[in-house]
């Protein structure tokens, strides 16, 4: 079991120790699985200068992360928290709550891709085919709406086929990220809200009533379409090579760096590719960030150092080795910025 995968009870009891029961002289990471392994190369990078241990590096998902990580201060509390989002106020507000000051890092950028396995079909998406495929209540296909306001039905769409005779005769089956994924909420908002603004009631619905917009638009079908897979990245990337018709959702740096075994869906005439979306060309992009906890600066040895390292050059740079990753480099004069925010601990406002 994982330091952070504790049960609830077992969790209360160890928040009623005493601090200095964890004494502890390694970083501790929790957090998104699409930033995990550049954290984990930086980790790694950052115990071979010899000076600190290894930070241990933890895949919790990125609302998983910050849930743990706003818990509380005290060592028995994760240091830095991984996202593939930016945080969201009610998650600062509890952080806030509990205490909780943090610094905020965009440490690049990355896109979210439909990809299935090398020897299954090519496909090639617009934003309303996934709309169609992924939502849970749609527009009726047999009734095109007129009116300012029209009611969705349960989505009646079995296969790519029934969306559109263009795409593959073969049934809809997504795995994709949990609720505690920070890829699904980036996906629900960068692709499904986006496609069903195609329609022009869906998008008019979204000045009037921007609540019951975003339920629809964002409430994934629970029918067989889409199965949650969990937050490991490459389990879902075996599972599409075994499984040739089957589509996966996550990161780019995924796809990158299982070219070989899978390949991703074209999205609105454009491939998923490192100057795409370094571009702004994918359309399903987002930056990634990570977050300290200040008040564990000084206590828990190498924060700052991690930090350094994380966002020099030489890591996260043009020319960097977290590009082998898969990482799209920020604009120079934001890394500056976000080098500058982590050495003077940049407190965060919302």
């Amino acid at each position: 079991m994982t330091r952070f995968g504790l049960s609830l009870s077992i969790l209360a009891m160890a928040i009623s120790i005493p601090v200095h029961a964890h004494a502890r002289d390694q970083i501790e990471v929790v957090g998104s699985s699409t930033v995990f392994p550049f954290a984990t190369s930086v980790a790694e990078q950052f115990g071979r200068m010899g000076k600190f241990k290894t930070p241990v590096v933890e895949a919790t998902g990125s609302g998983g992360g910050l849930k743990l990580f706003c818990s509380g201060i005290g060592l028995q509390h994760p240091d830095v928290t991984n996202a593939s989002r930016r945080i969201k106020k009610k998650e600062f507000d509890k952080c806030q709550a509990n205490g909780i000051d943090m610094t905020e890092i965009v440490i690049g950028f990355d896109g979210i891709v439909l990809a299935n396995a090398r020897n299954g079909v090519p496909l090639k998406l617009t934003r309303k085919q996934i709309y169609l495929a992924t939502a849970k209540l749609v527009p009726d296909p047999n009734k095109p709406c007129q009116a300012a306001w029209c009611a969705p039905i349960a989505n009646p769409y079995k296969k790519w086929s029934d969306i559109d005779a263009s795409l593959p005769d073969m049934k809809i089956e997504i795995l994709g990220p949990p609720p505690t994924s920070g890829t699904r909420d980036a996906f629900q908002e960068l692709a499904m809200s986006k496609g069903a603004n195609s329609f022009p009631h869906m998008k008019a619905l979204k000045k009037t009533d921007k609540s019951l917009w975003k339920k629809l638009t964002r409430t994934i079908r629970e029918d067989g379409g889409w199965i949650d897979a969990g937050e490991n990245d490459n389990l879902m990337v075996s599972k599409l090579a075994a499984n040739s018709r089957a589509v996966g959702v996550f990161g780019f740096s995924f796809l990158d760096q299982n070219a070989e075994k899978i390949r991703g869906a074209i999205v609105e005439d454009v491939v998923p590719s490192f100057d795409n979306i370094a571009d702004g060309k994918y359309g399903i992009s987002r930056s990634l960030y990570f977050y300290i906890k200040q008040a564990h600066v000084g206590t828990v040895p190498g924060i700052l150092e991690y930090v350094r390292e994380f966002t020099s050059e030489d890591a996260f740079g043009e020319d960097g080795y977290l590009l082998d990753k898969g990482l799209i480099p920020l604009p120079r004069q934001e890394r500056l910025k976000y080098r500058k925010d982590g050495q003077n601990l940049t407190k965060l406002s919302m």
